[in-house]
């Protein structure tokens, strides 16, 4: 049953609605223990992201962002709350459950960008799909695909030292392509990055997002990717204070604040 209160797509509930929630959370919480006291990271977080939505995080350092992210993504565990992955609740699963369904559903991109020095642009790129075992035809057709379409087809075999930080982020985002997710989670991506680079990866995040149906939640400061999203969400102190609506369509009906 869906919270009563959950930061959810105006009209994306109801029997009528055709399509279900990608990821969720309901009365999600996260208090970390301190020589100093408790502390709450996150608090009473209701959220439903559907395919094909962008979802911004929003709010000032130390808001709460990238530990909600972090557990919305399964890498990091809630002290309070559920959330569930196409329907899945992860808190029901084994760690190897969790485990394949994050390789298989979702993927991450991190403002440090996160390649391996040593490896290629390609390289970088085929490690998901060694992972899963993927033939070797299968992952040179894909990892050329992916490459192409972040427009690094001429960097596939230079080494992420060799290129800019916008082209290093485009080949984070080219490996969190390349086992296709249902569910992109992004953590501030353009935060290292000039104006032009930043513009570069926020006209292809949230084109993604169009053209492959992804449900996507990312965290950021970034003026113009707010502007784009089809939600905002503003954290404060760990609490969803605001959730307004962004672009026009679907998803942008006035909706109430959590």
């Amino acid at each position: 049953m869906t919270s009563p209160d959950a930061i959810t797509a105006p009209g994306a509930t109801g029997t009528a609605e055709p399509t279900a929630p990608l990821l969720r959370a309901v009365d999600l919480g996260r208090v970390f223990s301190t020589r100093a006291g408790d502390v709450v990271a996150c608090a009473n977080i209701n959220l439903e992201v559907y395919p094909g939505e962008l979802v911004v995080v929003r709010g000032p350092s130390g808001a709460g962002k990238s530990t909600l992210l972090g557990m919305l993504g399964g890498l990091d565990t809630p002290t309070s709350g559920e959330v569930w992955v196409e329907g899945r609740q992860f808190s029901s699963l084994t760690e190897q459950e969790s485990v394949e369904l994050r390789r298989g559903a979702l993927s991450f991109i991190f403002q440090s960008f996160g390649l391996i020095p040593v490896l290629t642009a390609a390289e970088n790129v085929e490690l998901p799909l060694r992972i899963t075992n993927a033939a070797s035809a299968e992952r040179d057709l894909r990892v050329a695909e992916v490459l192409a379409m972040v427009g690094l087809s001429d960097h596939a075999a230079q080494l992420p030292s060799e290129l800019s930080g916008g082209q290093q982020q485009r080949v984070g985002i080219a490996r969190a392509l390349a086992v296709p997710p249902r569910i992109l989670i992004a953590d501030e991506p353009t935060a290292q990055l000039d104006s032009t680079s930043a513009a570069l990866i926020l006209d292809l995040i949230s084109g993604l997002v169009i053209s492959q149906g992804l449900a996507a939640v990312v965290a950021t400061h970034d003026a113009d990717l707010s502007a784009r999203a089809d939600r905002v969400i503003e954290l404060h102190d760990g609490r969803a204070t605001v959730q307004s609506p962004a672009r026009t369509g679907r998803h942008a009906s006035p909706v109430e604040p959590n």
